[in-house]
């Protein structure tokens, strides 16, 4: 099965990862990854990606579509995937396409998890971490004992500049306008299966294994 998993910032698309991982023998593969991996074994696509990440600048979509064939091109990916991150845009959704058709492949679903902007920014802007040894909390869904302190080291905790809120505003305003598009993409091609992300971690995966069971 060929998955795309998608979601704002604080949808618990990680989570959810880890579950779809946990169950079924699929690789999951972050634009991350792929770029890390490319680097480390020296492709050619690899070094041009180096090449404008070392100069903080964002890697080209012809560049970014390349290394995502590469990848998708392994023998791990034969019986299926996980793709995390991308597609971002139609572009990129399209080129995605192209790329598969090549490999005699295809998009079989497209999940997207939604949770209420509100949900969101809470989830995000409650966020905290040890400055010391990097122990997650949420002041609200996982508070540490005593608060500013880590229960692990005793570090102080803070929060990653992007999780204030005006960043996480600003980041789930730039996901709406980049994603929409996309959602409109997929269930043209009807594969986008909307999922509600304001649940129990484990009643959100049993709507994403009752799609899985229908591929």
């Amino acid at each position: 099965m060929n998955l795309i998993l998608m979601g704002p910032p604080g949808a618990g698309k990680g989570t959810q990862a880890d579950l779809i991982k946990a169950s079924y023998p699929v690789p999951h593969i972050s634009t991350g990854d792929m770029f890390r991996e490319a680097v480390q074994e020296g492709t050619e696509l690899g070094l041009k990606a180096k090449s404008f990440m070392d100069k903080g600048q964002l890697v080209p979509d012809e560049v970014t579509i390349g290394i995502v064939e590469e990848r998708l091109a392994q023998p791990d990916c034969k019986e299926g995937f996980l793709l995390d991150g991308f597609p971002r845009t139609t572009v990129q959704a399209q080129a995605l396409d192209k790329v598969l058709s090549r490999l005699n492949s295809k998009i079989e679903a497209a999940i997207n998890i939604f949770v209420p902007d509100e949900v969101l920014i809470q989830r995000t802007t409650g966020r905290v971490s040890c400055s010391q040894c990097k122990s997650l909390y949420h002041i609200v869904f996982n508070p540490p004992v005593k608060a500013g302190v880590c229960d692990k080291c005793g570090g102080e905790l803070i929060q990653r500049s992007d999780d204030q809120e005006e960043t996480a505003r600003n980041r789930l305003k730039v996901y709406q306008q980049q994603t929409s598009p996309l959602l409109d993409y997929y269930e043209a091609h009807g594969v986008l299966h909307s999922i509600d992300g304001d649940r129990d971690t484990l009643q959100v995966f049993a709507d994403i294994q009752a799609v899985l069971a229908g591929l």
